[in-house]
């Protein structure tokens, strides 16, 4: 995974705007497509307003670039695409997922199903193994275990390797408490296993 776009998540996520824009003014940056579909992903984790915030400060230091014509979809929630996502980074766990999220509220668990996975996490632009390294990088940084968890198991099965999604906490280290890194790290070790057996 491209250290850039990980710091690109962290900076967005923990409204960092200074180390943000200096990201976007480094020698030899040239955002694309990429960039945009890791910025677009972020509000995922870091709400509306974050993600409002950085889209400004990046414009203000270069910008990301025009989109592409293919790269505005405007298209709807897309449930139908969300559930193998969905299930594809849940696998067996994502019955007893779906039902948790039911039982928060019903909307909720449409939401996530047909927005954040069928509508973002399946958009053209990155694979989904680079969408769930990036989740990796999120959720790492926000301190958030459980939803660290599942996409670490998440960023293995959509192809990912278990160094790679080490390597990205390790990325993001130097943005973190060392308290959060170590939680962080011990959750990886356990979903996404460099030997391959993970824990239930």
């Amino acid at each position: 995974m491209e250290r850039e776009l990980i710091e690109l998540t962290v900076f967005a996520v923990l409204g960092r705007w200074d180390d943000l824009a200096a990201l976007r003014g480094r020698p030899g940056v040239r955002p694309d497509r990429r960039w945009r579909e890791a910025l677009l992903q972020t509000h995922l984790f870091a709400g509306f307003p974050r993600i409002v915030e950085a889209f400004g400060v990046l414009g203000r230091a270069g910008g990301l670039g025009q989109p592409d014509p293919d790269e505005t979809l405007a298209e709807p929630d897309l449930p139908e695409r969300g559930r193998a996502l969905f299930d594809r980074i849940y696998g067996s766990r994502a019955d007893r997922v779906r039902a948790e999220l039911q039982g928060h509220h019903a909307d909720f668990a449409a939401w996530v199903e047909g927005h954040a996975y069928g509508r973002v996490l399946t958009r053209p632009g990155l694979p989904a193994a680079q969408r769930e390294l990036l989740a990796v990088a999120a959720l790492t940084a926000l301190g958030q275990d459980r939803q660290l968890a599942s996409h670490a198991r998440g960023a293995v099965a959509c192809g990912a390797d278990p160094e790679e999604v080490h390597g990205v906490v390790e990325a993001v280290a130097p943005h973190v408490d060392p308290h959060d890194l170590e939680r962080a790290r011990k959750v990886v070790a356990r979903f996404a296993p460099l030997d391959g057996r993970q824990q239930p």
